[in-house]
């Protein structure tokens, strides 16, 4: 950010001394001692250890303190005294995600919105469902189970992962190429913003009075304002979904074959790609029966009335035959197709089974390119002398590399960071974007350079500005500073260094 944010002085660790520090904690603490109860705020180091870091390990820092409202007036009374105090708020969900997007900032607090975890109303007859922002992304099909109906969007960490963090990365899922990511499910979020003034987006009407802020606030990284509640629409439960499993001997083939599908007017309910080192992880870790010879393999989802899915599926069968595949199964029942999702759905513990550490990248590219990046992807492997093992929600672009690292390895993580940059800059050299669905957070601060230019920058930090003036929610991510962005450049976070990444030159 610019000067909209407090000065350096007052957010950068190294710039504050552990007296300094000590002081202003005991300061935040007594503030907001007496705005919750005991058990809703922890400031020691043993109980603010486990917020340090989401999904994103390779970075972590430890808050000022967490605080757990359990009610909005809790959330509005806890942000107007940070407001007060222009004392930085990190918002927390399920810490699922993947871009150090709730990497606590060091001089702030981080809210955790763990308690919000109500599901406030299921309306069968709108096809909608009210929850708290800490529902989980599982818990809302659960839910609505009994109706006939779910919620589409399925991220692979649903079983954890919020709500509220989905709004926030505006999260997608294997299902997502028919039914639309978050923003295409949600109807209405309800917050406050970093005054702790309330804000309502959207409604539950077909369109919404005034100006659609909705789109601003999905994707928004918590750095627009704190979500607590969400409307989301319901689909019916299909009647049947069937899954075919294919085989490919060459990455490029199943990539064109990918894009083919799409071509011929099919959009499958699901269609993802895994090359065969995650192909070997998964199948070593959950057994769902993959093609360990295939160089790659296309899992393609039809879902309808029985007679639609034979339809299709017969359809896809003739484009896949057509363009390469040397096997395909189709899954027999409910239990089979289960099965062969299990697999993709846990290519990320699979990969924390073989690797020590591992850093998942998420960028976007036109589907026609699918050949081009993963042989780029393979040259990088002996370039940065890093293992990486792929697997793509390939039917809208979206990749998910997994690069093998050991960070006990002096050197590794740096070369980790190199070999993603390199990915992300090769993805919009492609015609495509550095992210899809998990956000920017601190991971692609310096790829954002890469992305956008500086007047396009400049609008990004317009729109922060009319939203939190002083620039307290989430500062230091997503938008790089004018001085840390160095135009072709690339970030490179130590660990401990929460808003001010080394940029270097490739």
């Amino acid at each position: 950010m610019t000067a909209a944010l407090p000065p350096d002085s007052a957010r950068a660790p190294a710039a504050c001394g552990s007296a300094a520090r000590a002081e202003l904690q005991s300061r935040v603490v007594a503030a907001l001692a007496e705005l919750l109860p005991p058990h809703a705020l922890l400031w020691q180091t043993e109980d603010t250890t486990p917020y340090e870091c989401d999904g994103l390990t390779a970075y972590r820092q430890r808050p000022l303190a967490v605080a757990l409202p359990e009610t909005e007036q809790q959330v509005a009374a806890v942000l107007r005294c940070c407001h007060a105090m222009d004392v930085p708020v990190v918002a927390r969900g399920a810490g699922t995600g993947l871009s150090g997007g709730a990497l606590p900032h060091a001089l702030g607090v981080t809210l955790s919105l763990a308690r919000f975890d109500k599901i406030v109303m299921i309306d069968r007859l709108a096809r909608t469902a009210t929850v708290q922002c800490g529902v989980r992304n599982l818990a809302v099909s659960e839910a609505a189970a009994p109706h006939g109906l779910y919620y589409a969007p399925d991220p692979s960490s649903q079983i954890a992962c919020t709500i509220g963090g989905n709004v926030a990365e505006n999260s997608g899922g294997v299902h997502c190429l028919k039914y639309g990511l978050t923003l295409h499910n949600v109807l209405r979020v309800r917050g406050f913003d970093a005054a702790g003034e309330p804000l309502e987006f959207g409604s539950a009407a077909p369109d919404t009075p005034g100006l659609d802020l909705l789109p601003l606030v999905v994707g928004s990284e918590g750095m627009l304002a704190v979500v607590t509640e969400v409307t989301v629409k319901l689909t019916p439960r299909p009647t049947l979904a069937r899954c075919i499993v294919a085989s490919f001997d060459d990455v490029r083939r199943a990539g064109d074959a990918v894009a083919a599908v799409i071509a011929a007017g099919i959009i499958p309910a699901g269609l993802e790609m895994m090359d065969k080192p995650m192909t070997a992880a998964v199948e070593a870790f959950v057994h769902a029966g993959y093609d360990l010879d295939a160089a790659a393999i296309l899992l393609c989802e039809s879902d309808g009335t029985p007679e639609e899915v034979a339809e299709e599926i017969e359809r896809v069968r003739a484009v896949l035959a057509a363009h390469g595949a040397t096997r395909m199964e189709l899954s027999a029942d409910e239990a089979q197709r289960l099965k062969f999702w299990s697999g993709r759905k846990n290519a990320f513990p699979a990969s924390g089974r073989i690797s020590p550490d591992y850093m998942c990248m998420d960028s976007t590219i036109p589907r026609r390119c699918l050949g081009d990046i993963l042989e780029a992807i393979a040259a990088m492997e002996t370039k940065y002398g890093l293992r990486c093992c792929n697997v793509f929600h390939a039917g809208d672009g979206n990749l998910h590399p997994l690069i093998l690292f050991d960070a006990n390895d002096p050197g590794q993580l740096e070369r980790a960071e190199r070999f993603g940059a390199d990915i992300l800059e090769t993805s919009v050299a492609l015609g495509g974007t550095i992210t899809g669905e998990h956000g920017v957070g601190v991971e692609k601060l310096g790829s954002m350079c890469v992305q956008f230019s500086a007047e396009e920058r400049a609008q990004m930090e317009a729109l922060k500005r009319a939203f939190d003036a002083k620039g307290l929610l989430n500062p230091g991510k997503v938008i790089p500073t004018p001085q840390r962005c160095i135009e072709g450049g690339k970030m490179l976070v130590r660990r401990g260094l929460l808003a001010f990444p080394k940029l270097e030159r490739f």
